[in-house]
């Protein structure tokens, strides 16, 4: 006999439709991620790619974007909810199973620690002298559970937190979860009501609910620039996550996904060609597109070419 605690979770009761959804914008996050991968590499050969629009030789290579929302989708599943020391656990199983997935430096330092024992509140908040990472990794992997709280906003903003915490202590980091949270469940909610004319609304929605902060200035600003704008302007006025910020990274991969939110393959395009964090903004346009369009919208052959997902 032993004196193991067995506890119980209750999953809400619609958790099957919730989870169906959820793994719709898993499924747009991965091939994006996998697809903006592709742009990584000699700037010959990528430029003429996307002057071009030559969709990249398979197979496709996902990221850590995808293997952390994997995560996430997986905490879903079995617990209805973030639990956040769940989740740190399958951040550090899934990072000691593929370690060469493209983690950037300080997940590298916070998933070696907490896979060695440290528990997840002490090694994010170490990170960044005490002042926690504002990345934009807790953006990359929200798209999922967005969708899964897409009916209740209030428990959306403090899931999304709870899922960013983990690894970024600082409130920026938690902003752009809460951020691209926000984005996908407006595209879920209004999916059959989707077009050029009210699609600014998803940014206007996502202003209202964001916290304050320089990822929420960032959004607010793209509110006042024209859909019609060339990608690679709007992300030097926005930032591309090429500072791997969530404040540089969410403003404009709402703007991607709010312009095309009815198109997945132009959405991804568009996303591209404003460079910088390439594969996280896609994985961020695309975990929210999908949300937006019928099942089955997302290109057979990206999806072959990106591979199957390793889902528990």
């Amino acid at each position: 006999m032993t004196n193991e605690v067995i506890v119980s979770h209750s999953l809400p009761p619609d958790h099957t439709e919730r989870l169906a959804r959820a793994h719709l914008s898993l499924e747009g996050l991965s091939v994006g991620d996998a697809f903006g991968q592709c742009f990584f590499g000699n700037p010959e050969t990528t430029g003429l790619r996307m002057r071009e629009r030559q969709i990249p030789p398979s197979p496709w290579w996902y990221t850590d974007d995808t293997a952390m929302a994997i995560s996430v989708f997986q905490c879903l599943s079995e617990r209805g909810e973030i639990e956040r020391d769940h989740l740190a656990q399958l951040f550090a199983e899934e990072y000691l199973r593929e370690p060469r997935r493209g983690y950037g430096g300080t997940a590298h330092s916070i998933l070696r620690a907490i896979g060695s024992g440290t528990p997840w509140a002490e090694a994010a908040g170490s990170a960044f002298s005490g002042m926690g990472s504002m990345g934009n990794g807790g953006a990359m992997r929200a798209g999922p559970l967005g969708a899964y709280f897409a009916d209740d906003i209030p428990e959306l903003i403090r899931q999304a937190r709870f899922s960013a915490e983990v690894t970024h202590a600082h409130p920026e980091g938690q902003a752009g979860a809460i951020a691209t949270a926000l984005a996908a469940a407006w595209a879920w909610n209004h999916r059959e009501a989707i077009s050029r004319v009210n699609s600014r609304e998803m940014i206007e929605f996502v202003v209202t609910h964001t916290p304050e902060g320089d990822t929420h200035t960032g959004i607010r600003r793209s509110l006042d620039i024209p859909f019609a704008r060339n990608p690679q302007t709007v992300a030097a006025m926005l930032g591309n996550g090429s500072q791997v910020t969530a404040p540089d990274t969410a403003p404009f991969s709402i703007w991607c996904a709010a312009r095309h939110c009815w198109d997945y393959q132009e959405a991804i395009w568009t996303t591209v060609t404003g460079f910088g964090d390439i594969d996280t903004n896609c994985a961020i346009v695309g975990g929210i597109v999908a949300l937006s369009l019928p099942a089955g919208s997302i290109p057979a052959d990206w999806i072959s070419a990106r591979g199957n997902l390793p889902l528990p």
